[in-house]
């Protein structure tokens, strides 16, 4: 197990591989969250800053566990070549459509019907490990592409918000999302 305090080059080329991530968070209490993303939705900003579009979804306890602790933990696993797992560990910001500064970061992403957040992660620590305990798996196709995106494309913005209303505004312990509330000032979410 090796450590570090900002990503080198290699790691970079690494993450930019990788067709998923994990990403884990946490309150002080209630449960662990741990969810895979995909499709082309997370960038490297620098050494020390990865950000991340975060796609609507059926649980929403990333947003307010970030909210809650900012404490966030990415996981990269390489299915294909040679072993190994990186873990980036730090603390996040979240942004919300609508919030100040929403329309300039989103622009480091393409236009996906359902977008609901982004993240903004400063990284405090890097780990890799050795990663021989997982499979080797061939990526075949995304799913997002021909499911979910299609599914929030037809439902609309309205009927996105909706549907954020019904499964997005509070997580499985019962805690506020803030995906509908008033916008915030960027300045304190991100500094």
């Amino acid at each position: 197990m090796a450590t570090s305090r900002k990503l080198n080059r290699t790691l970079k080329a690494f993450i930019e591989k990788q067709p998923v991530f994990f990403v884990a968070t946490a309150d002080v209490d209630g449960r662990v969250n741990v969810s895979p993303k995909g499709m082309d939705t997370l960038r490297i900003i620098d050494d020390n800053r990865i950000v991340w579009l975060n796609l609507s979804g059926s649980g929403n306890e990333t947003a307010a566990h970030v909210k809650a602790t900012g404490r966030m933990t990415l996981m990269f696993c390489a299915f294909e070549g040679a072993a190994m797992i990186l873990r980036v560990y730090g603390k996040s910001g979240v942004l919300h459509p609508g919030d100040p500064g929403w329309a300039d970061r989103a622009s480091r992403f393409p236009e996906i019907a359902g977008s609901r957040q982004i993240f903004d992660l400063a990284i405090d620590l890097v780990q890799t490990s050795c990663g021989t305990g997982v499979p080797v798996m061939e990526f075949r196709k995304s799913r997002a592409e021909e499911e979910l995106v299609p599914y929030y494309e037809e439902l609309g913005s309205d009927g996105v918000k909706d549907y954020w209303a019904r499964k997005n505004t509070k997580t499985i312990d019962g805690k506020s999302t803030s995906i509908l509330a008033e916008p915030a000032d960027a300045n304190d979410i991100f500094g």
